[in-house]
């Protein structure tokens, strides 16, 4: 096995070009069906029932038009086509009732539409599905067997969870590979080029990715330092503050999204009365050999103020990338969330918007998928409603 360990220092020198597609436009949603909130096997334990949000992630990503849902309050993780039939489920049978309409207790040569497998799942949350239907899903160790790591002081409390297209379990992983030790916390999960998966964890001094193999096997571990987040060579005196990470989908790229701000200063006490954003950057991060052989300069949002005659400018949030170097970002709207497309290679940008209705902020849930969809979950106290729209038709001509 070949590891590689990348320990990125600050980034060379890189000159940072954009153009910038201002064309604007509203992108159609579609509601595709709705879910209730509960606990039985056709509904999703979003709440607890006296009202209030569960303490456990409920993640959600879509592959080939079937939404595949970890319920991290339940303990279960089931698959959706894009009409609302569910189609099979894994579940923890201390945590839920057995279902009724799904076949359980399958042999390996029984066949079936819609059937259930039981795994003693703790916490799912992140979820990721490859281009054969494996399902990679993080799970949470009981509490009693979180370990420290003294050298990196972060809690060691996580694993992924590997099942097939059929919902049977092959194999987990940890940090090293098949059967290793347990991750710090884990704030993304990725499918990338040949279905190699890419596990992307948070630490109190910076960020580790491990990138494996269709296998299992560990290939590449990238430690982004605190300190050595990347910064334009002319942007002198900035302050950098690293927004998200995600992964590219058909290469083994990483892409960094990086906000840059300026302490202000009263220029007769010469004291600080506060920052100011500069830019963001998205960073393009070569897993392979640690260089950075791209980047590209992302503007502010300028959010009008209630007055309606000037604005503030602001940061926008990367949400995810696509196949072919694009990226997707938003900022919260009173109709919903203003969002921009970013083309890392040609550097195009285009701006545009989705409506969501004031009763579904309770909660929203979004992935981008690979193809360029953008899908929601949302919900108002009593449904949960998966929805998308059809953003790669909008950005078709990028």
């Amino acid at each position: 096995m070949i590891m590689k360990y990348l320990f990125l220092l600050l980034a060379s020198v890189l000159i940072i070009t954009s153009c910038t597609d201002n064309q604007s436009g509203s992108v159609e949603r579609e509601d595709l069906f709705s879910l209730e909130i509960g606990h039985m096997e056709d509904q999703i334990a979003l709440y607890h029932l006296e009202g209030n949000r569960g303490i456990r992630r409920t993640g959600f990503t879509m592959r080939d038009g079937l939404f595949y849902i970890a319920d991290g309050n339940s303990g279960k993780i089931v698959r959706y086509n894009s009409y609302g039939d569910l189609l099979f489920m894994i579940y923890n049978e201390e945590t839920n009732p057995s279902p009724f309409s799904l076949k359980t207790n399958m042999s390996d040569d029984e066949q079936a539409t819609r059937w259930a497998y039981t795994y003693p799942l703790e916490a799912p949350g992140w979820i990721a599905v490859d281009s054969r239907k494996h399902i990679f899903v993080e799970d949470r160790l009981p509490p009693e067997a979180h370990r420290n790591d003294p050298e990196s002081k972060a809690t060691l409390d996580g694993m992924i969870l590997h099942f097939d297209q059929n919902g049977r379990f092959v194999e987990y992983l940890g940090r090293e590979g098949i059967g290793g030790t347990a991750f710090p916390r884990i704030i993304g999960l990725y499918t990338s080029i040949r279905d190699e998966l890419a596990v992307v964890c948070r630490l109190p001094d910076g960020w580790n990715v491990y990138w494996y193999n269709a296998s299992g096997v560990l290939l590449y571990l990238v430690k982004i330092s605190s300190d050595a987040i990347p910064v334009p060579q002319d942007w002198v005196g900035v302050l950098s503050s690293l927004d998200n990470i995600t992964v590219a989908p058909d290469s083994r790229n990483l892409f960094i999204k990086v906000d840059y701000s300026r302490d202000t200063f009263d220029q007769s006490t010469n004291t600080r009365t506060g920052s100011e954003a500069v830019n963001s950057v998205i960073w393009t991060l070569n897993v392979e050999d640690g260089t950075y052989p791209n980047s590209l300069e992302i503007p502010l949002f300028e959010l009008p103020e209630s007055n309606r005659t000037s604005s503030i400018k602001v940061f926008y949030s990367m949400l995810g990338a696509m196949r072919s170097g694009k990226v997707l970002l938003y900022f919260p709207v009173d109709t919903g969330y203003a969002v921009l497309f970013a083309d890392t290679y040609s550097h195009q940008q285009r701006r545009g918007s989705i409506n969501i209705s004031n009763d579904e902020l309770r909660y929203n849930d979004f992935y981008f998928s690979t193809e360029g969809i953008l899908c929601a979950m949302l919900a108002d106290n009593f449904t949960v409603k998966l929805v998308w729209w059809r953003t790669d038709r909008y950005i078709s001509d990028m």
